[in-house]
């Protein structure tokens, strides 16, 4: 309820919400209490604003933003042709003391084509503390002549304290959700002459709701700690006449912190004699039964699936390293098969190497296989099976060669089209937002199976449910739509059977859920869960690039190039610190308009935030989690983050390194061997392995350090072992490069191949007309066969060292447990 003009009020809420099973809460999660505070601003004055209009002074105004305490943004007035305007005005705000308050402030110079943005400044409410009044000179370059002149005061309120929900990194504050209902009668005559009454509480997440004749109970949810107010108008029915009246005469406005929680209040929209309109007003509070996970340890089902994988994975090891024992469950390591992408190669490749596993009888060995772009094509197909790993793989890859060496022809018929544009147009009818994305995933499917797939990411679960199979993770990028290159804004989104979510914020949904409409850690609206050719297409998604993106491949064959724009990165981020303020200026109209060019996804991916409107505890900075994923600067001020966008924007993860590590190296899973495979074509092919190592060291991460020799990138080797012998913590990690310098001369483990052989099975990796480049979408049926020949003779011819590093693993294990 606003406190004077230009007063914002925040605060309460939560309430009833669809009827769904919450995800079970997590030994992380933590219940607090925040005191109420009313932090004021005085805008007093600016002085030598400089004027960009040639034909006037400055005509400035100041705009500030506090997301934490409104969703509106409140201004100064404006004071015309004044290179020193003088203000002098006050605004208002509840704040909450456990949560990240931080206020921006923007200087414009209001000009009659368009305004201009001069100044923003970011300020950290917790500087200012209580009964304390700050007043500061802000300036906006090095010289100090732009001056901007505020006064900070921060008081308390007698109110009660909110309860809060937090992870340590993200809040969830308490919720209200007020149910109107018309009372049916007769006095719905207004109504029956097509009219209708529009209902507004301007902080909730529905903004606004139409009562007509056939509705029923309308809700809208908002934070109770902002006492929303209910504002109700009576409209008329024709379209083109429609406008509100005033409030003799069908409008009215009610405070929703008058309503006692439960209790039913009715209302009448004042009409002109005898006719009125009730309505029945209900208001319900809620804090409890969150629908996204807040929390970093592992969900109860994955939980449960490594109790059960354990004991198949036990009895594997006991017999492929000859153990006179059963293994102790906290003996068993988890050893992981990780795939990088690289389109029909790398799905062709990983179905080469998974059948080597089988064949050397090690499958069931493997806990977790993680894969990107093309190689989660492979996994996606095989989990379509519930006991894939234990039948023949010859089945599925038989398929698969089948869709691999067809013609593509078909996918861009114009029978195949209107199907397309049939399906999108019913997915859009449920609910889901469309974008290029969805048909690149209906191309994909026609290509990839030549039918519908009816399955989903959530069917998956059949497939580890007693632990049958290891447990697959999927990996994206969520990236900023207009404003940065995914290399400087990535996040790393997470897809497994039971979860979707992300490492750096500890914010999981479940899988099903992947795709509606969340708020405030709530399930608001549930869309049909996709199939799984619209999350093959994200995760593949080579589209969303902006140009930005393809320097930096570009940059990335050429070192030389590479050095000198890490060097410029360095120079122009600066970190944001708490308890700060950052003043910066934005770019001229030509540099934004180049921004923009450069930064523009044409073909973004569009799928509903499941983080919008959760918060930011005011220590999140320094959560151990948080920070370990934290890897860009403009990660703070949080004002930015993923929880204040509308939308997720993911690509595949390769545009910034090629990898599906990050989920295996949450320290929750503690894995013990990765097997990673690498499927470039680039000189050197040691990209994925050695950007993924430099990551990780300065993530802190756990990962072996990556030494290679100049030997080693002339003529690489089919198996390269990295460990830390010092530091058990850190995984074993056997990486095996697609091109290697022994695949030419054998056939099979131990078997060289003849001379004539070797003719006829010569694989061209290299050349500008090698088969498998990326952008090639047909194989040959000779081409394919080399390539799964290949790829399985190199696990089978490396089975020794594998199994060196599982005992290895089990040993580790054992030392540490004693």
């Amino acid at each position: 309820m606003p406190v004077g003009q230009h007063t914002i009020a925040l605060s309460d809420q939560v309430s009833p919400f669809p009827s769904i099973l919450p995800i079970t809460e997590t030994a992380m999660l933590k219940k607090e209490t925040s005191s109420w505070y009313l932090f004021s601003v005085r805008i007093i004055q600016a002085r030598h604003i400089p004027c960009k209009d040639l034909l006037s002074h400055s005509d400035c105004y100041v705009s500030l933003w506090l997301p934490t305490a409104s969703h509106e943004k409140v201004r100064t007035k404006t004071i015309s042709n004044n290179s020193n305007p003088l203000w002098n005005e006050s605004f208002h705000f509840r704040i909450q003391t456990q949560v990240k308050n931080i206020l921006e402030m923007e200087l414009y110079d209001e000009d009659v084509v368009a305004k201009d943005d001069l100044f923003t400044v970011a300020c950290d409410v917790a500087k200012v503390k209580p009964g304390e009044t700050v007043h500061e000179q802000l300036t906006f370059n090095s010289e100090g002549k732009e001056v901007l002149e505020v006064e900070f005061m921060m008081g308390s309120i007698p109110s009660p304290p909110e309860k809060l929900i937090t992870n340590g990194v993200l809040v969830a504050r308490e919720m209200l959700c007020l149910e109107v209902q018309m009372t049916k009668g007769e006095n719905e005559e207004p109504l029956k002459r097509g009219e209708s009454v529009m209902l507004m509480v301007k902080e909730s997440y529905e903004e606004m709701q139409r009562i007509t004749e056939d509705s029923d109970i309308l809700c809208l949810h908002c934070i109770k700690g902002w006492e929303p107010t209910l504002k109700a108008t009576l409209e008329s029915g024709a379209a083109e006449t429609k406008m509100q009246r005033d409030a003799s005469s069908g409008s009215l406005e009610v405070p929703l912190n008058s309503f006692s929680i439960g209790q039913k209040m009715k209302v009448a929209l004042p009409l002109e004699k005898p006719a009125h309109l009730e309505l029945q007003l209900k208001a319900s509070g809620c804090l409890e039964g969150l629908d996204v996970r807040l929390g970093f340890d592992l969900c109860v089902e994955e939980q449960d699936f490594l109790r059960k994988r354990k004991k198949v994975v036990a009895e594997a090891l006991k017999k492929c390293l000859y153990l006179e024992q059963d293994l102790q469950e906290h003996e068993v390591p988890l050893i992981v098969i990780m795939a990088t992408g690289g389109g029909y190669r790398a799905m062709s490749s990983l179905y080469g190497h998974l059948l080597g596993f089988q064949k050397m009888n090690l499958l069931d060995c493997v806990t977790y296989l993680t894969g990107t772009s093309g190689s989660t094509w492979a996994i996606s197909n095989l989990y379509e099976d519930a006991n894939w790993s234990h039948k023949d793989l010859v089945g599925p890859i038989s398929k698969a060669q089948k869709h691999i060496t067809k013609s593509k022809a078909s996918a861009s018929s114009w029978k195949t089209l209107k199907r397309y544009i049939k399906e999108l147009r019913q997915r859009a009818q449920e609910g889901h937002l469309i974008s290029f994305t969805d048909m690149l995933a209906l191309i994909l499917e026609h290509m990839l199976h030549g039918e519908l797939n009816n399955s989903t990411l959530s069917n998956q679960r059949q497939a580890v449910n007693q632990g049958q199979n290891p447990l697959p993770f999927y990996l994206a990028l969520n990236v900023k739509k207009d404003m940065q290159s995914s290399f400087a804004f990535k996040e790393w989104c997470e897809f497994s059977p039971f979860e979707v979510g992300f490492l750096k914020y500890g914010a999981f949904i479940r899988s099903e859920d992947f795709g509606s409409h969340f708020f405030m850690g709530r399930l608001m609206n549930r869309i049909p869960e996709s199939r799984i050719c619209y999350l093959e297409a994200v995760w593949s998604n080579i589209f969303s690039a902006n140009l930005l993106d393809v320097w930096n491949v570009v940059i990335s064959l050429y070192p030389e190039w590479k050095e000198e724009d890490e060097k410029n990165k360095s120079l122009s981020t600066q970190p944001f610190s708490a308890q700060k303020t950052v003043c910066f200026s934005p770019p001229d109209e030509i540099s934004h308009i180049v921004n923009k060019i450069l930064t523009s996804r044409p073909a973004e991916e569009r799928t509903p935030n499941f983080l919008k409107g959760l918060q930011f505890h005011k220590d999140y900075d320094q959560h151990e989690e948080f920070s370990t994923w934290n890897d860009v600067q403009v990660d703070v001020p949080p004002n930015h983050l993923t929880p204040l966008e509308e939308e997720l924007c993911l690509v595949d993860a390769a545009y910034f390194i090629n990898t599906s590590c990050p989920p295996l190296l949450r320290k929750e899973r503690r894995v013990d061997v990765i097997l990673y495979f690498g499927y470039s074509l680039l000189e050197p092919c040691f990209d994925s392995i050695e950007e993924t190592g430099q990551y990780c060291v300065e993530q802190g991460l756990p990962f072996p350090k990556i030494v290679l020799t100049e030997e080693d990138k002339k003529n690489p080797k089919e198996c390269y072992v990295f460990v830390d012998d010092e530091n058990p913590e850190v995984p074993i990690v056997l990486f095996f490069p697609l091109v290697n310098n022994t695949f030419k001369e054998y056939k099979a483990p131990g078997v060289k191949c003849s001379p004539a052989e070797m003719e006829k099975d010569d694989i061209d990796f290299v050349s500008s007309m090698s088969p498998y480049k990326l952008e090639n979408l047909t194989y040959s049926k000779d081409d394919f066969d080399k390539l799964l020949m290949v790829t399985e003779y190199n696990v089978q011819n490396n089975k020794d060292l594998m199994l060196q590093a599982f005992y290895k693993a089990v040993e580790r294990r054992k030392h540490q447990q004693s």
